[in-house]
């Protein structure tokens, strides 16, 4: 009940109102039946904004960390993410793949919309990295179609770091469903996967534009976290005065 009263009374109507969002595809959302949109993941605002303008309700897989926060704040902000529809995922350790994976199926076979990034993390610097293959696992053991789907605008409305966002053009693209019926009882396949995924991430590319990287996000933002540290280590900053 709380997640209407968000998409239709509180959050939603001032999501559209600040950023007035312009959207294409929309008739590429099926009304019915268990389906997959796979989108870039550039910014905070995206997991509220797409449920904000789609008909269907939608669950994303979100990072456990927004559940699992101290005090007061993190009970409202668990509780607030909880009621947006938003399931949480441990993202560490090696089995965070199969969590994602199972509680993602749990939805789908509810005939309901799921919404994932394939990325695995937003991005850094506002370019495209290459996608995590647990998006084609599901796609296929659910026989769930694929949309896939562009966020332009919500990085620069709010990049990583930025609490409040500031009113920015934003736009929200989906794409002609994927049927990946042809590979179905090949889930286990590692070509198949890779080859699925790929294609999505290029769905995504042609409807965002963004700057592409064959590498895991995840993985650069860690090589350039530790070449910061590094840097700090051999140039520190010396006292003024």
């Amino acid at each position: 009940m709380f997640y209407y009263v968000l998409k239709y009374v509180l959050l939603g109507p001032l999501l559209r109102l600040v950023f007035r969002p312009r959207i294409e595809g929309l008739e590429h959302i099926p009304s019915s039946g268990p389906a997959i949109v796979a989108g870039n993941h550039l910014s905070f605002a995206d997991h509220f904004l797409m449920p904000a303008i789609l008909k269907r309700r939608i669950t994303f897989l979100a990072k456990a960390e927004y559940f699992t926060g101290p005090g007061i704040r993190g009970r409202l902000t668990a509780a607030f993410f909880r009621s947006a529809g938003q399931i949480p995922v441990d993202r560490s350790g090696k089995d965070a793949g199969q969590a994602a994976i199972r509680e993602g199926l749990g939805v789908l076979s509810k005939d309901e919309l799921l919404g994932i990034y394939p990325e695995g993390t937003r991005s850094h610097d506002g370019r495209l990295y290459k996608g995590k293959v647990g998006v084609a696992v599901m796609a296929l053991k659910a026989k769930a179609p694929v949309i896939p789907c562009a966020m332009i605008g919500t990085f620069e409305a709010q990049p990583p770091g930025r609490k409040i966002p500031k009113i920015h053009p934003v736009s929200i693209r989906f794409g002609k469903p994927l049927d990946f019926s042809r590979y179905a009882g090949m889930e286990n396949e590692k070509a198949i996967l890779r080859a699925i995924t790929d294609e999505i991430m290029y769905a995504i590319l042609t409807l965002s534009e963004q700057e592409y990287v064959d590498r895991y996000a995840a993985a650069v933002k860690a090589e350039e976290a530790a070449e910061r540290a590094e840097n700090a280590r051999r140039f520190p900053r010396l006292p003024l005065g």
